[in-house]
């Protein structure tokens, strides 16, 4: 099938400041792709590249198998922006009826429907909405007319526990119906639950494109054994993967980065009554790959001599 978004080279730059350099990437149908980065990292700047918001300063892309200037493409996405400005008298239900009929016809009940999955009050002016209900109308009017691409950036600004929740469920639901979705953001715990895979960026160039089951295998683990008796040191010393090592008695706890294999194979010579492992931390993960960037940026920039 071809590929939902198709990058070669992707660059801009605003005046000598990078925005985004060389970026190659594909986002297949039916796929959820988290887009990981801090503010300023280039998310944006890609997003409104693939929605021809502005023009790249070099490099080729296509959405939907379509030049992203084609007007034609346009219907077929759904976008909620970073920023939404709602202003004005104009009740939201009043304008998400306009953009309804904007888009060829979206039910009432269609949009009623969602604004109860997301608790939104739609009788209320645009201009006094809080944040987070503003960013719940930006939602609905981005999955009302359930288009075949939705691009999200920072989709849960601004929204409780509970919405955030009903939120990641929409977007299982969007991908379970083949559908595919862009989800930018600088969290990595409400991206980890629902993607199918994850790229980083940083500075405006991408650093990693991973699966999520990859992502998890790099993972740092935190882990504490029991036994039914202490333990010699020198049994769990020097296991691959396995720093951090303090053993006291009948405890032992350390940090794993990877596959637990050697350390589950070694606790297995002894009786363990009791096991705690943290969950993988995706955060650590990311900072990894941050430092791993600028270690290699170290390198580079010190294997290139000054001109005399």
């Amino acid at each position: 099938m071809t590929a939902v978004v198709e990058t070669e080279g992707l660059t801009k730059f605003y005046g000598r400041r990078r925005g985004l350099e060389d970026l190659d990437l594909e986002i297949r149908p039916g796929e959820v792709f988290g887009y990981l980065g801090p503010n300023g990292a280039g998310k944006t700047t890609t997003i409104r590249l693939l929605l021809d918001v502005i023009r790249p300063t070099r490099g080729r892309m296509s959405v939907l198998g379509m030049d992203p200037r084609d007007p034609a493409v346009r219907g077929r996405i759904g976008y909620l922006p970073g920023e939404l400005a709602l202003e004005g008298r104009e009740k939201a239900s009043e304008y998400l009826d306009f953009l309804g009929r904007a888009r060829g016809g979206v039910p009432r009940e269609r949009i009623a429907a969602l604004a109860e999955r997301l608790d939104a009050d739609l009788s209320v002016p645009m201009g006094k909405l809080s944040k987070g209900n503003k960013q719940k109308v930006g939602l609905i009017q981005a999955f009302m007319h359930e288009p075949e691409f939705l691009i999200l950036d920072e989709p849960t600004s601004g929204l409780d526990p509970l919405v955030q929740q009903e939120f990641l469920a929409m977007v299982r639901e969007v991908r379970s119906g083949g559908r595919t979705v862009l989800m930018s953001s600088h969290v990595l715990a409400e991206v980890e639950h629902v993607s199918d895979r994850v790229g980083i960026v940083r500075s405006g160039r991408l650093v990693a494109v991973e699966d999520i089951a990859a992502l998890r295998e790099k993972a740092v683990r935190r882990v504490e054994l029991h036994f039914d008796a202490p333990v010699p040191r020198e049994a769990f010393e020097n296991l691959p993967g396995v720093r951090d090592l303090k053993v006291e008695g009948a405890g032992v706890r350390c940090t794993i980065d990877g596959r637990p294999d050697a350390l589950v194979k070694a606790a297995a010579r002894f009786t363990v009554v009791h096991l705690v492992s943290a969950e993988p931390d995706l955060e650590e993960i990311f900072l990894t790959y941050y430092s791993e960037s600028e270690e290699e940026g170290r390198h580079a920039r010190a294997g290139v001599q000054e001109p005399a």
